[in-house]
């Protein structure tokens, strides 16, 4: 399909840790190479392997801090001592480009977002059972209690907004929930 043949479009997809929001972001990503995954920049410190502009644009705090005040960031919060946001000039080139971008960020954002594209496609993707999603995030045994009692505690929050979006995506079956994303987000025949 021609770039030209389906407006670019902006979409946000949110939802609480363990859902698995990065799996079917990679599969969308996989099957359809012209939609734009947004790299976020933070102050935190590279990890090994992680290269600047792939997996984040990393920033001094001055320099995030420089980003905000001038409306650099279409979002921003602060987690953990580290500043995390989605830069707002990739966002606004690739649409203008007629690509569409997908952003998959966290409540905060979506609603930071929402403030100054109304008009982008906002998806919650949602756990079938507040019950499952407990069994997925205990299941990757990698987090301590107090963790994942925090990772809880937030998706009860963040569950509580899912009202607030556009649709919402219950991801019960991985292949189910990944066409269901395909449709809302008009990519089904691309």
């Amino acid at each position: 399909m021609a770039p030209t043949d389906r407006r670019a479009r902006l979409t946000l997809l949110t939802g609480p840790s363990g859902v698995g929001k990065g799996t079917l972001v990679a599969r969308l990503l996989a099957r359809h190479p012209r939609l734009w995954l947004s790299v976020s920049a933070t102050t935190r410190a590279p990890r090994e392997g992680e290269q600047d502009g792939v997996q984040y644009f990393f920033h001094s705090r001055d320099s995030f801090d420089h980003l905000v005040s001038n409306g650099g960031l279409l979002e921003w919060a602060e987690f953990a001592g580290n500043c995390y946001g989605t830069p707002r000039q990739p966002v606004i080139e690739r649409l203008e480009a007629g690509t569409s971008v997908l952003l998959e960020i966290e409540l905060e954002g979506a609603r930071q977002v929402r403030r100054s594209f109304p008009e982008a496609l906002q998806i919650f993707l949602a756990p079938p059972t507040f019950a499952e999603l407990e069994q997925r995030i205990r299941g990757r045994g990698t987090e301590a209690e107090t963790a994942i009692e925090q990772r809880l505690e937030r998706a009860r929050t963040e569950l509580a907004a899912q009202q607030e979006f556009d649709a919402v995506v219950v991801n019960d079956d991985l292949e189910t929930a990944l066409g269901d994303l395909e449709r809302l987000m008009g990519l089904a025949d691309c």
